[in-house]
């Protein structure tokens, strides 16, 4: 029988060979690619030396196709907690090194915890997506895996703040938990979102198109609007992530911190007096206004990139957080569609579900008319504004 020092012995062998991922061959092909590993994620995530990872021993159970066979470290996924400047955060980022970080059932379960732990003490969760999909081998488990993960996303909306980042690929089932989330970033680059890939696309409607075109970063954040922020690489989508936190509550029972800015609450600006023209027709940069009465001229937008005519971003008035909507003169005369409805509406949710104060700029003609409006449901979407 074992001694107590070679179990000892034998448990930090097994997490160094987890902490060694997919070995060294597949983290150069990582970085060649300009990704970073997950554990290099977490680690800029996180405060140093403050990360502790759960669940690192965890194995599927998967006997078919041969899987038991293969050596699958941490199950392809890194889970744990740490703080944020100083804040408690839990995270969870998905190992291509490993099986491509495709999601099986111990997979999932692993996803599945971290967040239920979130939950239940009341703090962020981040997800560090970067996914080949479903595990095939695993076939309904792995669904059912995504199932789980989808019902945790749910019954934490609007109790935790939930923030996605797509760090490489994410197609099928693997788009839809990020998509229940608060907010989505994407890398440039080096991240996609689709339900189906080119590949399928050509086969099914005979359209050519590249991975980039149909999901990249940019063709969701300017044309679909299902992310909401764009980083350049890994280091600078984690230094952005961090800044969101620091406007959030941990929870919905919660205020936002509060922030020394050092900007006098009872300052005046003259420059608001001549930003706007004299003529009601001439258009003006809305966001030379809110540099003027946040704190610091320091906000940071929402959704920048998608229906440009309204402004959702957040800023800080005597250290405090606030969500502001503003109308946008210099873009589509500041008029309201149904994607800056859909806009909107999501951004003042979101605020409303965590104590956080709506500042509303208002400059706005009213709806834009037309038969394209109409036929996209601008009524639909403009009603969800209004209910918000």
């Amino acid at each position: 029988m074992a001694t107590v020092e070679e179990r000892i012995e034998l448990l930090h062998k097994n997490l160094a060979h987890v902490e060694a991922m997919g070995g060294e061959k597949r983290i150069e092909k990582q970085h060649a690619k300009g990704k970073l590993t997950a554990r290099e994620r977490l680690a800029l995530l996180f405060d140093e030396g403050t990360f502790v990872e759960v669940n690192a021993l965890v194995k599927s159970r998967c006997h078919n196709f041969g899987q038991e066979k293969k050596d699958l470290p941490g199950e392809g996924v890194v889970t744990g907690y740490g703080t944020v400047d100083g804040r408690l955060v839990f995270a969870f980022a998905q190992d291509f090194t490993v099986e491509g970080g495709s999601l099986g059932e111990m997979h999932a379960a692993k996803i599945v915890h971290v967040n239920e732990l979130a939950l239940k003490v009341g703090a962020p969760c981040v997800g560090l997506n970067d996914s080949g999909g479903a595990r095939i081998q695993e076939a309904v488990d792995a669904l059912s895996g995504y199932g789980k993960i989808f019902w945790c996303n749910t019954i934490a909306s609007g109790v935790i703040p939930q923030i996605s980042a797509i760090m490489g690929p994410s197609a099928g089932g693997a788009v839809y938990s990020p998509a229940l989330t608060d907010f989505i970033y994407m890398v440039k680059k080096t991240s996609q979102m689709f339900l189906t890939g080119p590949a399928v696309v050509e086969s099914v409607t005979g359209e050519k198109i590249t991975a980039e075109a149909l999901g990249g970063a940019m063709t969701h954040n300017r044309t679909s609007g299902v992310a909401q922020f764009a980083a350049e690489n890994d280091e600078d989508c984690i230094k952005q992530i961090r800044y969101l936190l620091s406007f959030l509550p941990s929870n919905n029972m919660e205020d936002a911190p509060i922030v020394e800015t050092g900007d006098d609450p009872t300052r005046t600006d003259p420059a608001l007096d001549t930003i706007m023209p004299e003529s009601s027709n001439a258009p003006y940069n809305m966001y030379d206004v809110l540099k003027s009465i946040v704190d610091n001229g320091e906000y940071y937008d929402v959704a920048k990139e998608f229906a440009k005519n309204i402004i959702t971003c957040f800023a800080r008035m005597d250290g405090q957080t606030v969500g502001i909507i503003a109308n946008q003169p210099a873009f589509m005369a500041g008029c309201l569609d149904y994607n800056a409805s859909d806009k909107a509406a999501r951004f003042i949710r979101f605020c409303d579900c965590f104590n956080i104060p709506v500042l509303n700029v208002v400059d706005v003609p009213g709806f834009l008319p037309g038969k394209q409006q109409e036929y996209a449901g601008v009524i639909r979407h403009g009603a969800k504004m209004l209910f918000a």
